[in-house]
This record gives C-alpha cells, structure tokens and sequence, in this order.
C-alpha cells in the first residue's frame, strides 16, 4: 500500500518540483507515512510542511510557481523580468532574483539557498489597476511562473534606482528598450504611484530619443508633480529630477 501510494506520487509531481503536506494528503499520504518516506529514503524535508524527492535538484521556475500558491501576487519583477524577456545580456551567475509580491513576505531558506533572491512587496501601482495586469508567463514557457511584461518591467526596474538599482545599469537596460506597447505603459503610468518611477520613464525615454517617449510623456502628465525629486545615492552622487 505504502509502495503503491509513492507510486503515484512520482507521477504526479514533475522531478525538481517542491510539494507540501496538502499535495500528500489529497494522495493519502499520511503525516506518518511522509516521515517514513524521509527516514526509508523516498522524500528529503526542505522546511515545515514542504518536502521534495530524496537525491533530486529543485528546479527554478517550479521553485517559483510552488511559491506563487503561498506568496500572493509573487512574480518576477523588474531587471530580472527585463532579463528573463530579453532586454538584457550577461547576466552574472547566481544573480540575485527580483521576485515581488502583494503582500508582506519572507522567501524560505530552502528557496534562498539555492536561488538567491530578493523579495519587495512595494505598492507601486494604484488600487485601480486590474489585478495581474502586465503579468504573464513567457511566451516559451506558458505553465511557467509570472513574469512581469517589459512595461511593467521597466517601471518597477525605475522604482528601485537609487535603493537596490544602480543608475548607470538601469540607463543602459532602458536604453535597450526600443519597442514597448504604449496602451499597456499608459495604463501602468497613470496607476503608478511613484512620481520618481514616472519622471525617470519619460525624461530617459525623451534623453534616449525611444520612439515611445511621446505618448509615455502624455499618459505621465497627471502624475508629473510639482515638486524636485532628490536622491542621494550610494556612490555619493546625487540625481535630481526637476518637475
């Protein structure tokens, strides 16, 4: 009985992919009978409640949608998502995921330890955005995790120059940027809330001459300010964005 229910187990769970104790239980498997299967070798324990196949290697992408049950909102966001989409070239190794979120979270060492990431829950877009809008799986991997579009991308990249992104890489990534769908960037600049993330967009897009910077201006002029935006950054320097 016990051989039967691992049995079905491995096939329904992909190899690399993590499952907890309510995947077991829809199986019949027990909290006793999983202990048996870590200690008979079948099921190694990643955390509390969450286990994968003894001698297997966790697979990214299903790490993630594992984590997309439990972290509501969680996609991969900014220069990672730009990255993922094509808009950026050598990335380092190991460089550290941007993985955001609708709610206050911490990722699990399980995760951490073999994918390194960071996790930010900012609210930078208004409740009058649709929810998941600017969300999608890649196109090469339909049943893959959340990916931020390039224009959702983009503006969540802006939002973190000065903090966790820095201004020459985010201007070199920008400026890579050529294509973007201005009906999707307006309806995600007029929602944004960061007065930052709008001037950075348009003022780099009118700087990089991108064919999009004019109706990015237009959709971004109720959200301009009056105010200077002034940020000292870690490498001593100090980007001022007039109104």
């Amino acid at each position: 009985m016990a051989t039967n229910l691992i049995r079905n187990l491995q096939t329904t769970q992909p190899r690399g992919t993590p499952f907890d104790s309510a995947s077991l239980r829809k199986l019949g498997i027990s909290s006793a009978l999983a202990h048996e299967y870590i200690q008979t070798g079948w099921l190694a324990r990643l955390g509390r409640g969450v286990f994968m196949f003894a001698g297997n290697e966790l697979v990214r992408d299903s790490s993630i949608k594992f984590l997309e049950r439990r972290i509501s909102g969680l996609h991969v966001a900014g220069k990672t998502a730009l990255a993922w989409r094509g808009f950026q070239q050598n990335l380092a190794h190991k460089e550290t995921l941007c993985l955001w979120g609708g709610t206050k979270a911490v990722l699990p060492d399980w995760f951490l330890e073999r994918f390194p990431a960071r996790y930010s829950a900012p609210r930078l877009f208004g409740e009058d955005l649709p929810a998941g809008f600017g969300l999608a799986a890649l196109p090469e991997s339909p049943d893959g995790p959340l990916v931020s579009v390039p224009e959702r991308a983009l503006l969540e990249m802006l939002s973190e120059v000065g903090v966790h992104q820095e201004v020459g890489e985010a201007r070199g990534i920008m400026e890579t940027i050529r294509q973007l769908r201005t009906r999707e960037l307006g309806v995600l600049l007029r929602s944004c809330r960061m007065i930052k993330t709008v001037r950075l967009c348009v003022v780099w897009a009118e700087e990089f001459e991108l064919p999009w910077a004019a109706p990015a201006r237009e959709a971004a002029a109720h959200r301009w300010g009056t105010n200077r935006w002034i940020k000292r950054l870690k490498d001593g320097r100090t980007l001022i964005l007039k109104p």
